[in-house]
């Protein structure tokens, strides 16, 4: 090392005595070249200092900006889900938000029905029918039997049956007791180890709450059948009765008509089905599941699923407008509505029970089915009831059903008329009584203020014509 420093030392001289011997005049001495290159080195390590701290600052609010930019994310993937439609093709971090609806959702339907489990997938009540008898078959075949037969009330939506039938069940009705209600003794006739499941409405669509519902899942449990229950009219029974609680095993909601859409509002709908803890295994598949880092779509909740029955999430603004409308009202909200939808429905029925009477006169839930049966001395129907009602700018009730009550009128008021409106409702009503008797014509060929007059029913039935066209519209108005 000693003999690398005297070369150093020897190249340093003798460079230094070059430069002296060919500096030229006014060049800076070799002390003055050292005092410069010192100055400057000191500027450059200001700057540098400068810079070092420029760095750092500029790490720390990039890493601020980062956080934020999370945080961003995370609350803009919320509303992306939910409110702006985001394709649900996009990867599950940027839909957080409606797959925790979606998950909140399910939990505050269990707590609402007392079912242990739901999926949210069926578009429909009647495709969360369709669902339903799925699991019915599946929970048989998962115990190596044949079960071919479903019991189904006289009373009955009629998709029940049509749910069944296309399920491959063959169905048994059975007929309704004096009361209006299913008839024990009739139950126990015709169950047997063939039988799968039944199903039923509660309330019943005479809109009479079975209060042998528990006797009724008793009977079924006893030979290893389930209970599905038709949910289309728990809006008569939010927040007063669950029918986890009464023993049923799978339940059908129609989120549309209970948690925001009245009866008769159109638009999408959605079907979420509710069961039992030992059918869960069978619910239809991908499920949301919460993770601790979020989220998931869990595609392999169960290899007995019955499968997806929906494309991704369902209806998704039917969950949002659900979700809405029960965390709004909350537990005492929602009980309220029901308890205004009995209401309702009570105080037009005696209103017009001298008029209209119902088949089976006793209090009702939510709705009533009364009889037009006495305008047909008149040649009136109830179809032309439900046609005229439109010319008084009110929308015509279901006609014809249930099957088993003669010039059927089912009127289902809901939790969201006021008392006015109900009244004039019912003034409606009895006027068109009073015009059966004066002028039966002007109700039979009604409606007469619609842009549409009375259709031919069996044509349009038989040869739906769904385009609209201005000449064909024109030609409605003229004809």
């Amino acid at each position: 090392m000693a003999e690398v420093d005297t070369l150093v030392k020897e190249q340093g001289a003798s460079a230094e005595t070059q430069s002296k011997e060919e500096a030229p005049a006014n060049t800076p001495s070799l002390e003055e070249l050292q005092a410069e290159l010192v100055a400057r080195e000191k500027r450059i390590a200001d700057l540098e200092a400068v810079s070092s701290e420029t760095a750092q600052a500029r790490k720390l609010v990039e890493e601020r900006l980062s956080g934020m930019q999370q945080q961003l994310d995370a609350a803009l993937a919320k509303y992306r889900g939910v409110l702006l439609a985001s394709s649900p093709d996009v990867p599950e971090s940027m839909v957080q938000g409606m797959l925790q609806l979606i998950f909140e959702l399910e939990q505050l339907l269990c707590s609402i029905t007392g079912m242990p489990a739901f999926t949210l997938q069926p578009a429909a009540g009647a495709q969360g029918e369709l669902t339903g008898i799925k699991i019915i078959a599946a929970y048989h075949q998962r115990k190596h039997r044949n079960r071919p037969v479903i019991l189904i009330p006289d009373s009955a939506h009629g998709t029940n049956p049509a749910s069944a039938a296309l399920s491959g069940f063959s169905v048994v009705q059975l007929k309704s007791a004096a009361n209006g209600r299913i008839d024990l003794n009739e139950l126990k006739s015709k169950l047997n180890k063939e039988v799968a499941a039944i199903m039923l409405t509660n309330p019943n669509t005479l809109g009479l709450f079975e209060r042998d519902i528990q006797a009724i899942c008793a009977l079924m449990h006893e030979q290893d059948a389930l209970v599905y229950m038709d949910g289309a009219n728990m809006n008569a029974l939010l927040g007063i009765a669950r029918p986890g609680d009464m023993g049923v095993d799978i339940l059908q909601l129609n989120l549309h008509k209970t948690f925001s859409t009245p009866h008769g509002g159109g638009g999408p709908g959605s079907g979420p089905v509710g069961v039992a803890k030992s059918l869960e295994q069978f619910l239809p598949v991908p499920r949301v599941k919460k993770t601790a880092k979020g989220f998931i779509w869990d595609e392999k909740a169960s290899r007995f699923t019955v499968g997806r029955v929906h494309g991704f999430y369902g209806n998704v603004g039917m969950l949002v407008r659900a979700y809405t409308y029960i965390r709004t009202l909350g537990r005492e909200g929602l009980e309220r509505a029901s308890q205004t939808a009995i209401i309702n429905a009570n105080y037009i029925k005696a209103r017009l029970k001298e008029v209209f009477p119902v088949a089976f006169n006793e209090h009702c839930m939510h709705e009533f089915v009364a009889t037009a049966k006495q305008l047909k001395q008149q040649g009136v129907t109830a179809m032309d009831v439900a046609k005229r009602l439109l010319d008084y700018g009110f929308y015509a009730p279901t006609v014809y059903f249930p099957l088993i009550v003669e010039e059927a009128l089912m009127i289902e008021p809901t939790e969201t008329e006021s008392k006015e409106t109900l009244d004039l409702f019912v003034e409606a009503l009895l006027s068109i009584a009073k015009e059966a008797k004066t002028d039966a014509e002007l109700v039979r060929g009604a409606p007469h203020r619609m842009s549409v007059c009375r259709l031919d029913e069996v044509k349009a039935a038989r040869e739906p014509n769904l385009k609209w066209s201005p000449a064909h519209h024109m030609e409605q108005v003229a004809g």
